[in-house]
């Protein structure tokens, strides 16, 4: 399942534009001198916008770093809702958080969440995201019908499925990591629905 990230029109062009370029400014700068030696009236300039416009598109410093997964929320929502006729929801997930695992552990990515696993306040901001993450996974499960299963379940499945996602990502072998966490997410949804279809 895939989804277009591209936004139409000219004026949704120029504005995710904008927020690219912010971005990238702010990221070149915290590689460079440091995510807390860096401040927002400095990015700002840096990218040639005012602060307004910058705080438009983010509403913290934080967020700056974790611009890129912007979509990570609805690719997981997404690995729930759409995933095809007979699918599990945990392999849905399971092959979901792979790909984003793989997108953190390759390429420029390393190095930003290097600068986020040094970093307090960026590991706090991770947290909170990867909770977010969490409870729409749980409703997205709570809300098919099909599964039919309890808020309980649902709970516990999608923080399981964050932990294995952030295990993985900070794991030596990203891979065996996740598959091993899947292998025990998948026997607890069928402990959880003994029953019931998975």
């Amino acid at each position: 399942m895939t989804h277009d990230p591209r936004p139409s029109g000219r004026r949704e062009r120029k504005k995710a534009a904008t927020r690219r370029g912010i971005a990238d400014a702010a990221l070149r700068m915290f590689r460079e001198r440091g995510y807390e030696s860096v401040g927002i009236r400095e990015i700002a300039a840096e990218a040639d916008v005012a602060v307004t416009t910058l705080f438009a598109h983010f509403p913290s410093k934080e967020a700056l770093v974790f611009e890129q997964a912007a979509g990570f929320e609805a690719r997981l929502i997404a690995a729930v809702t759409e995933r095809s006729e007979g699918a599990s929801v945990v392999g849905a997930l399971h092959e979901e958080i792979g790909t984003l695992v793989q997108h953190c552990t390759t390429g420029d990515a390393t190095g930003i969440w290097r600068m986020i696993d040094q970093s307090p306040e960026l590991s706090t901001y991770a947290q909170v995201l990867e909770l977010r993450y969490a409870r729409a996974i749980a409703a997205s499960i709570g809300s098919a019908p099909a599964l039919a299963t309890s808020e309980v379940a649902a709970n516990t499945i999608a923080r399981f499925a964050m932990a294995a996602f952030t295990l993985a990502r900070q794991s030596a072998d990203p891979r065996a990591t996740l598959d091993e966490s899947f292998r025990m997410i998948e026997a607890a949804w069928a402990a959880a629905r003994p029953s019931q279809e998975k």
